[in-house]
């Protein structure tokens, strides 16, 4: 079982799912499609979308940025609250 994701951590999934989100609409894809680009199956895709307590490995995320065509740090790009604690 998983553990449960700290509020901090679901933030920061959240701005990383709205910068998902945003890219693959941009480039026009669907979530199959942003799938058949890169090695990820389109159900994570929707899950990474959808969930609040989703969470990736680093593979995942370069996935991701080789099927959108940017660089991963784009996914990544946003401001982090390093003092919390929550």
């Amino acid at each position: 079982m998983a553990a449960k994701m700290k509020p901090r951590d679901v933030d920061r999934m959240r701005k990383f799912r709205e910068l998902l989100i945003q890219f693959r609409e941009e480039k026009g894809l669907g979530q199959r499609e942003l799938s058949l680009r890169c090695d990820i199956h389109h159900s994570k895709i929707s899950v990474l979308e959808t969930k609040l307590d989703s969470n990736l490995t680093l593979t995942t995320l370069f996935e991701l940025a080789k099927g959108l065509g940017i660089h991963p740090k784009d996914l990544i790009d946003y401001d982090f609250d390093f003092d919390s604690k929550k």
